[in-house]
């Protein structure tokens, strides 16, 4: 079933929690997470997974829709803004307070299809491509699977974000909106360039993304894996408290690395939905807008983005493993 069942969270709040031994910190010697009633690799833990991606990837990125707002303005036109500061100022006197978070339907419904991918399909294939390799193989190359892993999962994830994305950034990038609200912005869309219109920016998407998520995943569970060996004791010995702040760690310093490998083509996504033609190529929408902004417009918008991925992605890795640990499924990374 895709929600746990009453007994299962009823569990999480039941289980005896020993008390931490006084010679040891606070955080070490806790009760270690226990699995509940959620069987490992079943078909529940990966619905499980799924709604976990959905609570950490929806409600975040749509907390963060102003900073995302003067973003894609800049880097569709960087002479725009001259500080976020100055953005959100100049939108509020224009547009009322609302006008910071435009674009925040499609990013919720967006961002949440793509988080159930994301992290759904992970598990899964991380699990799939381990058992096809073997144990051992897959212990001494842990970090080719997590790279496939999450590759092959962010595929499926962007088919999913692809329409609201496209919604998104047209909204977002037309001053004034281009939209009223996520539905009359697919409306638009779809009226004035039929259903494909919604996946004209799938190619820069998946440049953007794939390697985007390949970071975030293999650097989070080697960054995780690191943290731990530093630290006295297996994983098992600490508290819940202390293996999630070692997850929002991770995740902060997994999306400083995203951020800067996937910026170029965060860029490119932005003004292939804002600029590209009817008609034309993608090859000739890329080739032409990279000879108007260059190689140096490939980066506007870097330093915004890298406080607001390295947030988003610490965030989320601290909600989908306190909501795996609330149902009483292990955090995810190191097996230490």
């Amino acid at each position: 079933m895709l929600f746990p069942s009453v007994d299962t969270i009823n569990s999480a709040f039941k289980a005896p929690v020993e008390a931490p031994s006084k010679s040891k910190s606070f955080f070490v010697n806790a009760a270690a997470p226990s699995v509940g009633k959620i069987e490992l690799y079943s078909p529940e833990y990966y619905y499980t997974c799924t709604l976990g991606g959905i609570l950490a990837c929806g409600p975040t990125h749509s907390a963060v829709t102003p900073l995302d707002l003067v973003k894609c303005r800049r880097q569709v036109n960087p002479a725009l803004y001259k500080s976020n500061v100055q953005a959100w100022s100049s939108i509020i006197k224009s547009e009322g307070f609302g006008g910071i978070f435009t674009g925040l339907g499609a990013t919720f419904i967006g961002y949440s299809f793509q988080g159930a991918g994301k992290y759904g399909f992970y598990e899964l294939f991380k699990k799939k491509y381990a058992d096809v390799v073997g144990e051992e193989i897959a212990s001494k190359y842990n970090t080719l699977v997590y790279l496939a892993a999450s590759a092959s999962a962010e595929i499926i994830a962007d088919v999913l974000l692809c329409p609201w994305e496209a919604i998104k950034v047209r909204t977002q990038t037309t001053i004034p909106p281009f939209a009223s609200s996520v539905f009359d912005g697919y409306r638009k869309i779809t009226a004035a360039e039929g259903f494909g219109g919604l996946y004209k920016g799938l190619s820069p998407l998946w440049a953007r993304q794939i390697p985007y998520t390949m970071v975030k995943f293999a650097s989070f569970e080697k960054t995780v894996e690191a943290i731990y060996k530093t630290l006295p004791g297996e994983k098992a010995d600490y508290s819940l408290l202390a293996q999630t702040g070692v997850s929002f760690l991770g995740g902060y310093i997994a999306g400083v690395f995203c951020a800067v490998v996937s910026h170029p083509a965060d860029v490119m996504v932005s003004k292939i939905n804002a600029e590209k033609l009817p008609g034309e190529s993608m090859g000739a929408a890329v080739g032409r807008i990279y000879a108007k902004i260059g190689f140096g417009g490939l980066w506007n918008g870097l330093p915004v983005r890298i406080v607001m991925i390295g947030t988003l992605t610490g965030l989320q890795w601290l909600i989908y493993d306190s909501f795996k640990a609330f149902v009483g499924l292990p955090t995810t990374g190191s097996k230490k």
